[in-house]
């Protein structure tokens, strides 16, 4: 099921085709996974020793390749938000919001353990929008919390948490008085619920900025906005002692909307699931191909 609302049936279907295609239901490999893994079966194509099954977190369960370390971050930055996210178990299949399982299991090496809700919502960029408000929100960063609507819209939550809500009148949206404030887990994720069904790949790569690929930062985006478009957040990043060339993780929801996972390389099953930064011509990941000019970052 696409992204619904039937107060704005225009913006919807616009933000149903800013996001990523569905999942294919044809391949043979993934369907092996699922049927592995509804055994209870750990994979059986975890990638090398780089994926460690005692760790928790990215930074844990993902190791760096021999002569290389990770970056430094910042205390309390994005960055290091990121690498610290949580992870599911090794071996974890990808869900989707009703449970099933992601019909390609053959894109990914861990799964992020954070809930994503019950509707067909969470896909490749409520993903990206999901993890820098939830760092922000952790943060207590509250007034730096805003998205665009497809529409052009600026949704903010610190209107949100004054008891504002959104009023719908065709393409167009406004605030209106509806509750006492409020800043809950709960009304956060309402929130985001809502950016989520008005905003997509289209809107957020309006609200980025471009920046160069040898400048890549631990939290940059991989975007294409368009009809469909596409989006993946870079993770992690680490470089070599010697050489200093430097190794990125991507991470990505999908649609239907999904877990966030993190990216194998189908490009160099040795490194994977690091790719190289100094990467020619296109980035081509599991289930989309970006190029360098498409890295932008958030304000």
């Amino acid at each position: 099921m696409y992204k619904q609302n039937i107060r704005c049936v225009l913006l919807a279907v616009l933000t149903i085709f800013s996001s990523c295609a569905p999942d294919s239901q044809s391949e043979t490999d993934g369907a092996q996974l699922i049927q592995d893994a509804e055994h209870g079966n750990t994979f059986s194509d975890i990638e090398n020793d780089l994926v460690l099954p005692s760790g928790s977190t990215v930074a844990s369960m993902i190791a760096t390749p021999k002569g290389y370390d990770r970056l430094s971050v910042t205390s309390n930055s994005f960055g290091e938000f990121l690498r610290n996210l949580p992870m599911k178990p090794a071996g974890s299949a990808v869900k989707q919001h009703d449970g099933r399982l992601k019909s390609n299991q053959n894109v990914h090496v861990a799964v992020i353990d954070l809930e994503i809700g019950k509707k067909d919502l969470h896909q490749c960029a409520d993903a990206v929008m999901r993890l820098r408000a939830e760092y922000l929100w952790k943060r207590g960063l509250y007034s730096q919390i805003h998205f665009n609507f497809t529409s052009g819209f600026r949704c903010d939550y610190s209107k949100w948490m004054e008891g504002y809500r959104i009023q719908m009148d065709g393409n167009d949206a406004k605030w209106f008085k509806k509750s006492n404030p409020s800043n809950t887990y709960a009304d956060f994720w309402k929130y985001m619920e809502l950016v989520f069904t008005y905003a997509g790949t289209a809107s957020l790569s309006n609200e980025l900025k471009r920046v160069a690929l040898h400048d890549m930062q631990i939290g940059d985006v991989f975007i294409k906005g368009g009809f469909p478009g596409h989006a993946v957040v870079v993770v992690d990043m680490a470089k070599h002692t010697s050489t200093g060339k430097r190794i990125f993780l991507l991470a990505q929801s999908y649609m239907p909307a999904q877990e966030t996972h993190v990216l194998k390389n189908p490009n160099n099953p040795e490194l994977s699931p690091w790719y190289e930064l100094d990467f020619d011509g296109d980035l081509n990941t599991p289930e989309w191909t970006f190029n360098s000019q498409q890295l932008m970052r958030f304000e």
